[in-house]
């Protein structure tokens, strides 16, 4: 059997995703919060950078420093 792996990565502009194909078939990576999808969103406040549901969560409070897709 063949062990080699490969790594995709889907750079979407309103989604990204992370999939692994190894042993004849493909996986999904979940993210921390076990979605298989991440926004495409970065947003940055006085004391942190935020990426994903974080960053677009807070994107309604903080519009000037949210970057979306």
């Amino acid at each position: 059997m063949d062990s080699t792996a490969a790594i995709g990565i889907d750079l979407g502009t309103t989604y990204s995703c992370v999939a692994v194909w190894k042993n004849d078939r493909i996986e999904i990576v979940p993210n921390d919060q076990g979605n298989r999808t991440t926004p495409s969103c970065v947003a940055y406040t006085p004391t942190d950078r935020l990426i994903g549901d974080a960053a677009k969560n807070q994107q309604a409070m903080n519009p000037t420093n949210t970057i979306f897709g």
